[in-house]
């Protein structure tokens, strides 16, 4: 599990529920655990746990809008979301990973076209996107939705997401072990205007306010 860290002033520039004057907050919303298995898997009941925690934290914040990658497992969570929050979910094939295992290949052969494009990130992995590309996207994303009236939430994935932040911050700022170990389940990176508010948190799985008494 990687480590929460706040950069360039955190919350502190941000206003009530979330928002900051004239722009628009984006919550990247790592999809929730997963089934263990190749081709298009959906959460599991932990998964959706996660999902559930995080929507009701994200009450707190004044959605406006979820978006969501084609992918069942980034689907699931921004429905879980969207429900919550009484908003609908629009797709956006920006928000995909970098690269899938459909399992016709063998587990290993895929982990290491991921390795080799984690490290060199201009390299193209069979039926994936480079990892500078695959940044790129999820940029272009950001750009279009930042224009939209917020905050908004979009469920996407951990390779993706520390792609865009190695383009946006540089290795050198990131968390240590999140290039190596991935982003947790439902772990909340905020951005506001391209710039990094927080990454990774996963404060609001611990403490659920529907389960206070």
């Amino acid at each position: 599990m990687c480590d929460t860290t706040t950069v360039r002033g955190g919350r502190d520039r941000m206003g009530a529920g979330g928002g900051a004057a004239g722009m628009t907050v984006i919550y990247l919303v790592q999809h929730g655990e997963k089934e263990p298995l190749p081709g298009d898997p959906g959460l599991t009941g932990a998964g959706r746990d996660q999902a559930l925690r995080t929507a009701r934290w994200m009450r707190g914040v004044g959605l406006n809008a979820v978006y969501s990658s084609p992918q069942r497992r980034a689907r699931e969570t921004a429905e879980i979301i969207a429900s919550a929050n009484r908003v609908v979910v629009h797709r956006d094939v920006r928000l995909r990973e970098r690269m899938n295992w459909d399992g016709v290949r063998p587990l290993a052969d895929f982990m290491a076209e991921w390795d080799r494009s984690t490290r060199d990130r201009d390299y193209v992995p069979d039926g994936g996107d480079s990892s500078a590309r695959a940044a790129e996207r999820l940029r272009a994303f950001l750009l279009d939705v930042i224009a939209e009236p917020g905050p908004v939430a979009a469920a996407t994935h951990g390779g993706v997401t520390v792609d865009l932040l190695r383009t946006l911050l540089g290795d050198g700022r990131l968390p240590r072990r999140l290039i190596a170990e991935g982003v947790p389940p439902c772990a909340v990176t905020t951005v506001h205007n391209l710039e990094v508010i927080e990454i990774a948190s996963i404060a609001h799985l611990a403490d659920d306010p529907a389960e206070r008494v």
